[in-house]
């Protein structure tokens, strides 16, 4: 049988075991503790012999699934399911860095993941050095043998940075350093991290996946590319599991200790939002061009962000990684933070909420709530800037969008 689509893949992904009901849906399995055969069969599972189920904070069936969900669809060596984008990203990093380690990343980030670069790894004694990732040579020049990671996203939220990935990938496998990338803005039925060098891909599965924002949850896709061989924390343990060294601490420690596995609930939830993700996405980046193109003329807006316009100066790049419908969030300025929000309080159709990809559009003003506790000096090294709407788009019509702009722009 020829290869068949990221549609049928991921709808036919067969059951781990036979469902004794045959069931066409993986059941949730609302339990906490497995009972076993005997003593043997219970230690060889609590070691790590066999594939046998111990706990639900290491591993559920119901997760499991949709982890090998997300394996077929990507190529990925493994998939870590976990309880939130943050747990994602929080568990990734503490996997590799360490005490005198450094991180290179961007300062252009989304508020919470940098302040859990700076703020929590920097009080462990994991240095953060923000640079401009969108010059290759700033990069490799602030690479040392302590830096454990390369991370960034691929779309930067708000700011829509876009970085050449294969030039980061490039230095990262010149300088034994894992590609560590954020891909939560274009999904991966899209965007194939794998081939644009990434290493470990982080996805926010709140997002696209859950199809409606029905539960929080993240993912870590690892692919089995990197040599940890020349990582000062992991390389101790390549002799015994090769390429799979990261997916190994990770699921054997760092998320054991951290506790941040994925609940059953959600599992369920974002496995029936997997199946219609590709759907839903098509509907929502092309209605997201089509409206910032005509947002662009509407009297009363400065300015259109989104990597997808042709004028953008990161389009050229961004249709090379990410194709012409790169993510469904864009920005645009207004004259004033008192102009945005007088703005936001006349939507009718739109709603005032955070969260991305949802099946409702939604608005948010990032510097007074995303950035709200940041000073006004970080929020400009950040370029955030207090005269910028986010808008997250979802399944409406674009004329039904663009007329409850519109109205609340005139009044």
């Amino acid at each position: 049988m020829k290869e068949i689509s990221f549609e049928s893949q991921v709808l036919h992904t067969p059951f781990e075991k036979e469902d004794a009901y045959h069931s066409l849906s993986m059941p949730v399995y609302n339990t906490a503790a497995y009972e076993f055969d005997s003593a043997e069969a219970m230690e060889a599972a609590f070691c790590g012999r066999t594939s046998d189920h111990a706990y639900s904070r290491i591993t559920n069936p119901t997760v499991q699934y949709f982890e090998k969900k997300v394996c077929n669809v990507t190529g990925a060596l493994s998939v870590t399911a976990l309880n939130s984008g943050m747990a994602a990203i929080s568990n990734t990093l503490i996997t590799v860095a360490h005490a005198g380690a450094n991180i290179i990343t961007s300062s252009h980030l989304f508020g919470n993941t940098y302040s859990f670069i700076k703020n929590t790894l920097g009080a462990f004694g994991v240095e953060a050095r923000f640079c401009d990732l969108t010059n290759p040579e700033e990069v490799r020049s602030q690479v040392d043998e302590n830096t454990c990671a390369i991370f960034l996203e691929v779309i930067t939220n708000p700011q829509l940075e876009v970085a050449d990935l294969k030039k980061l990938s490039v230095i990262g496998k010149e300088m034994g350093v894992p590609l560590i990338a954020d891909t939560t803005v274009v999904p991966f039925n899209i965007f194939k991290a794998k081939d644009f060098g990434v290493d470990i891909e982080i996805v926010s599965s709140t997002k696209y996946i859950s199809g409606g924002a029905t539960g929080i949850g993240g993912l870590i896709l690892d692919y089995g590319t990197f040599d940890w061989n020349n990582s000062s924390k992991l390389s101790e343990m390549v002799d015994q599991f090769g390429n799979g060294t990261f997916t190994a601490k990770l699921r054997k420690e760092i998320h054991r200790n951290l506790g941040a596995y994925m609940t059953p609930q959600v599992a369920y939830m974002q496995t029936l939002g997997l199946d219609t993700m590709k759907v839903r996405y098509e509907r929502q980046a092309q209605t997201c061009l089509e409206l910032s193109k005509q947002l662009q003329s509407l009297k009363g807006i400065e300015s259109v962000n989104y990597t997808g316009l042709k004028e953008n100066k990161f389009n050229e790049l961004s249709n090379a990684q990410f194709g012409p419908y790169p993510g469904a969030m864009f920005t645009f300025n207004l004259s004033s933070k008192e102009v945005c929000f007088n703005f936001m309080n006349k939507l009718k159709l739109i709603r005032r909420a955070t969260n991305l990809f949802d099946n409702k559009t939604l608005a948010i003003h990032p510097a007074s709530t995303i950035y709200g506790t940041f000073t006004e000096e970080q929020r400009q090294s950040m370029d955030v800037d207090s005269k910028t709407i986010r808008l997250s788009v979802g399944l409406e019509s674009v004329d039904d969008l663009y007329n409850d702009i519109k109205q609340a722009l005139e009044k």
